[in-house]
């Protein structure tokens, strides 16, 4: 499974972007993906997550309220909307993709959010 990040770019505080992420695996409708990021210099932390039908999805409280994690099953492709864009929500973005009870076994490469204020 190979999956492809991309949207990212430069944005001004209080802006807005929408990354995609396209998988090329043949279960991605049955799978839960999720969008991660890591900050230079700080670990990997955990965004958003979605289930196979796009019900329930989970945000990490930083970006509870701002970001919108949604899911085309028929384009194998998963987005994250950002908007209400803040400087801490600098880092590079990746999407990883896992069956419903394994763990994150798929990563993409990401793509760089940098917001500047």
């Amino acid at each position: 499974v190979q999956l492809q990040a991309s949207g990212g770019g430069l944005a001004q505080a209080g802006g807005s972007l929408r990354l995609s992420c396209a998988s090329s695996g043949r279960t991605f409708s049955r799978d839960t993906m999720g969008w991660f990021r890591q900050a230079p210099g700080k670990e990997r932390e955990f965004v958003a997550t979605i289930t196979w039908s796009g019900g329930s999805p989970v945000y990490a409280d930083s970006v509870k309220g701002r970001f919108t994690v949604s899911r085309d099953n028929a384009k194998n492709t998963v987005y994250l909307q950002m908007n209400a864009l803040k400087p801490e929500d600098t880092a590079v973005y990746l999407c990883a993709e896992k069956k419903v009870y394994g763990s994150w076994a798929y990563w993409g490469q990401g793509t760089q959010v940098t917001v500047s204020s």
